[in-house]
């Protein structure tokens, strides 16, 4: 028995030597390691994103008044945060959607984080309304972004 058995091994020797199929399962292998992988770094990335210490704030604008007139115009914006409270030092951006203004009207936030940004729409010939788009600039200190619409001013013909 144990030539039979030095023989069944040694032609395993040779076959497994000798047989160049072995290297084809390695890149399915690898693929579905890959996969695996990239799988669970987004289900972690995604738990880490929903911490509040790492997550970005998100703020809006709350313009007044919220329904304007063509013509030279005063609207006080204030930035809050998610829970209303209001920033300071935020830079508001007001540009023309649906209505036209001349370029880019800018304003700072005060310490109260209120901005009075002066703006004169103007509304194209037929057009009974249009709209101003609000876009804020966060303060550098503090994790704030604006990536979401924020609220805009509807002009309207008198």
């Amino acid at each position: 028995m144990s030539d039979r058995t030095h023989d069944s091994r040694t032609a395993n020797r040779r076959t497994f030597s000798t047989d160049t199929r072995a290297i084809e399962g390695l890149p399915v292998r690898l693929v579905i390691a890959l996969v695996v992988g990239v799988a669970s770094l987004s289900v972690m990335m995604g738990m880490i994103g929903d911490i509040d210490g790492l997550a970005a704030t998100e703020l809006d604008a709350q313009p007044q008044p919220e329904v304007t007139t063509p013509g030279d115009q005063s609207l006080t914006v204030a930035v809050v945060g998610p829970e209303g409270s209001r920033v300071a030092d935020a830079t508001v951006i007001v540009r023309g959607g649906s209505a036209q203004v001349d370029g880019v009207a800018t304003a700072r936030t005060n310490g109260e984080g209120v901005a009075s940004v002066e703006v004169a729409p103007e509304l194209g010939p037929n057009q009974a309304e249009g709209t101003l788009t609000i876009d804020i600039k966060p303060p550098a200190t503090g994790d704030y972004v604006d990536e979401r619409e924020n609220t805009e001013v509807l002009v309207v013909e008198e």
